[in-house]
């Protein structure tokens, strides 16, 4: 797993196509009385859903592996006002959160798990955190994305702060993807530092993600993508799940 380094301080502001607020709706439209309702928002990155959970009336618990990650989502939810933990976690390790009514993995964090003992671990986590009736939320990428897409790279990103070039290259695993990347951020003298990071993602088909949640424990499982609430069809890209204990 990645823990986010250098990344951590440009990575908002290379998320800016991500519906945050759709996924929040997503969310409250699927918890009756949120108001009071615990949290537990699990690889919380930098704190935007955490923070925008906690406006709707959750109470927000937060764990990141990523400590440069944690540090700017502690500054956030200063700066905003919100009094929300956070642990420096492995979503792996959740031992110790107890009364969970929501716990959500979001924007692909799973797909960062190595294999399925790992996947099988945080379910079960999940699952013994969670009241009866609570419920987890979670998002990874498709096998179709995986597969197919992210390796049709390179890709290129460039403006006034940032550049980036991103290759890929498939993994020794099905369905994973290793993510080389080179970014050029721009200082305060006006030229640019370069770092770069590699990152190791890997999903499993739907089939798969159902049976690890079955056999942990979890039912009444709905599976959705592409931030619809339509189910998925071979070339979606991202595939959502909402699981009861």
């Amino acid at each position: 797993m990645s823990s986010y380094k250098e990344f951590a301080h440009i990575y908002d502001a290379l998320m800016t196509d991500i519906p945050y607020d759709n996924y929040v709706d997503k969310v409250v439209s699927s918890v009756e009385n949120v108001n009071g309702k615990s949290l537990l928002d699990i690889g919380c990155g930098t704190g935007v859903l955490s923070a925008k959970f906690a406006e709707q009336g959750f109470l927000v618990q937060a764990v990141d592996l990523s400590e440069e990650m944690l540090a700017i989502a502690a500054d956030r939810f200063q700066k905003q006002g919100h009094a929300i933990p956070l642990f420096h976690v492995s979503m792996t390790d959740l031992d110790g959160f107890e009364e969970i009514d929501v716990a959500v993995l979001s924007i692909d964090s799973l797909n960062y798990l190595e294999d399925e003992e790992q996947v099988l671990q945080t379910f079960k986590g999940i699952y013994e955190s969670l009241t009866d009736g609570g419920q987890l939320f979670f998002d990874v990428h498709s096998v179709y994305k995986m597969d197919e897409l992210f390796l049709d790279g390179p890709f290129t990103y460039e403006d006034e702060n940032v550049a980036y070039i991103w290759h890929t290259e498939p993994g020794e695993q099905p369905h994973s993807v290793y993510h080389d990347l080179t970014f050029f951020m721009r200082n305060k003298s006006g030229s640019y530092d370069r770092f770069e990071e590699s990152h190791y993602q890997r999903s499993f088909a739907i089939e798969d993600y159902l049976s690890f949640l079955q056999q942990t424990g979890f039912s009444k499982i709905e599976v959705t993508a592409d931030w619809t609430n339509e189910s998925p069809e071979e070339n979606s890209e991202r595939i959502f799940f909402r699981a009861f204990k």
